[in-house]
């Protein structure tokens, strides 16, 4: 008798958590498809804005020296008239040199110079952190960033469902006896094939399925606040008085700069020593940021009002390399110099993190393996829209059937609190379709009564 009432009772809890597994599924589906298309091919950004912009940005490389940041900007600002934003020194001997300006209307675009002769190659609309203006529409796709406020807070709760898919199909997929496939399909047709094509797939996907849910995270507008705050809160996001020894703006990091490091861009920019007289020459400052030995690839912006300051910053596939530096406007002394082994250990963590979700600590392999992991994720969403396809009934939704042990429905409330905890986006709807559960429970209960 309690061997069978196990059995039951396990049932149930399959058939609960089964339920709960399907409709998650089917809700966020065409959410990870999205996400997964669009960060396979943002993994390539790089590679894609060198071969788009070949023209623009590779040069015959020369024996002699490149000019001097004066000449190349100027040369820039003469062809392109405004202000100029930033500067980026070729970063090999066959590339050319980035300059950009911002023009009286407030638009910014990127002016390419040939660093050996000062020929401005052309211009291009300057899509920041993306690269080029194909890539910051896969990248505003990635994030629903044109949804707005709602496009967040949907990326947010789908990747934390992302997680208790994972979870719950690991339950799912355990063997428990049955003869299903484990380590590779079963050789045979129909539903069960792609059920195990579903299952088998998750199971050598789900580390990688969960590292990227959770490093995207830190952007989101809930868990990501949360998250930053108590980093600092526990002495782990930034070095504790890392601020204390110069003054500060009121101005973000992350509003100054196109990229910075995610725990930094919440932090103040620091100003100036003086508030007034004559800028540093930019040959100067180029020259104090590359003996203090920054990686190439840098790029150097310019300050912004009188107190404003000089920054060099790079983000290199090597994220060891990862650096700020900001300097004087005035003297061109480094204010603040920081690599990302100086940072908190979270701070660390969440920059190596990111790094790795964006495909850009491992080279060519680091992009492949997560490539696969996303062409992973699109093949399980595909097999899970067949199978429950082919066992939806006529004219109706094909779920798993409500558990009639009422014990079952209040333990699965209890995980949803839990989870409400850690994902709070996903918590709440969690909460709702288990009272739903216990409601459609006790109805069905009165009505066989």
């Amino acid at each position: 008798m309690a061997q069978a009432s196990s059995r039951t009772g396990t049932s149930a809890l399959y058939r609960a958590v089964w339920r709960w597994h399907f409709y998650a599924g089917l809700i966020i589906l065409p959410f990870v498809i999205l996400i997964a298309i669009t960060g396979a091919i943002y993994l390539f950004k790089d590679e894609y804005t060198l071969a788009a912009q070949s023209d623009l940005r590779i040069v015959t490389a020369e024996e002699t020296a490149p000019l001097a940041p004066s000449a190349i900007t100027g040369a820039a600002l003469a062809a392109h008239p405004g202000t100029l934003k930033s500067y980026t020194p070729a970063t090999g001997p066959d590339r050319s040199a980035e300059v950009k300006i911002t023009d009286a209307e407030g638009a910014t675009d990127i002016v390419f110079v040939n660093p050996y002769n000062a020929t401005v190659l052309g211009t291009a609309w300057d899509a920041g952190a993306s690269g080029s203006p194909a890539m910051h529409v896969v990248r505003k796709l990635h994030s629903l960033e044109y949804v707005g406020w709602w496009g967040n807070r949907i990326i947010e709760a789908v990747a934390g469902w992302m997680v208790l898919l994972v979870a719950t199909g690991i339950y799912l997929w355990w063997p428990r006896g049955r003869n299903v496939g484990i380590a590779r399909p079963r050789k045979t047709s129909g539903r069960p094939w792609w059920r195990d094509i579903h299952a088998v797939t998750g199971i050598y996907t789900a580390g990688f399925i969960v590292f990227l849910a959770l490093t995207g995270l830190p952007w989101s507008g809930i868990w990501g606040a949360k998250f930053y705050e108590l980093s600092y809160a526990a002495g782990i996001g930034m070095p504790d008085g890392y601020w204390s020894d110069y003054p500060t703006s009121t101005v973000p990091t992350g509003e100054a700069l196109d990229r910075s490091p995610w725990i930094l861009e919440k932090q103040p920019m620091p100003v100036s020593g003086a508030s007034e007289g004559v800028p540093a020459a930019i040959d100067t400052v180029v020259a104090n940021v590359e003996a203090a030995g920054i990686h190439p690839g840098y790029a150097l912006n310019m300050p912004s009002g009188p107190e404003g300051v000089f920054t060099a910053s790079v983000y290199p596939h090597d994220i060891s390399r990862e650096r700020v530096i900001h300097l004087d406007q005035y003297t061109g002394e480094i204010l603040f110099d920081m690599g990302v082994d100086e940072l908190g250990a979270l701070g660390w963590a969440a920059e190596w993190g990111i790094g790795i979700h964006m495909g850009q600590a491992f080279g060519v392999v680091n992009q492949i393996v997560l490539a696969l992991a996303c062409a992973a994720m699109v093949l399980m969403s595909v097999s899970a829209v067949v199978m429950w396809w082919k066992r939806r009934p006529a004219g109706g939704l094909g779920a798993p059937t409500l558990p009639t042990d009422w014990r079952i429905p209040r333990g699965i409330l209890v995980i949803a609190v839990a989870a409400g905890i850690f994902f709070p986006l996903v918590g709440l709807p969690l909460i709702v379709v288990a009272a739903i559960e216990l409601l459609l429970l006790g109805a069905g209960r009165m009505r066989s009564a």
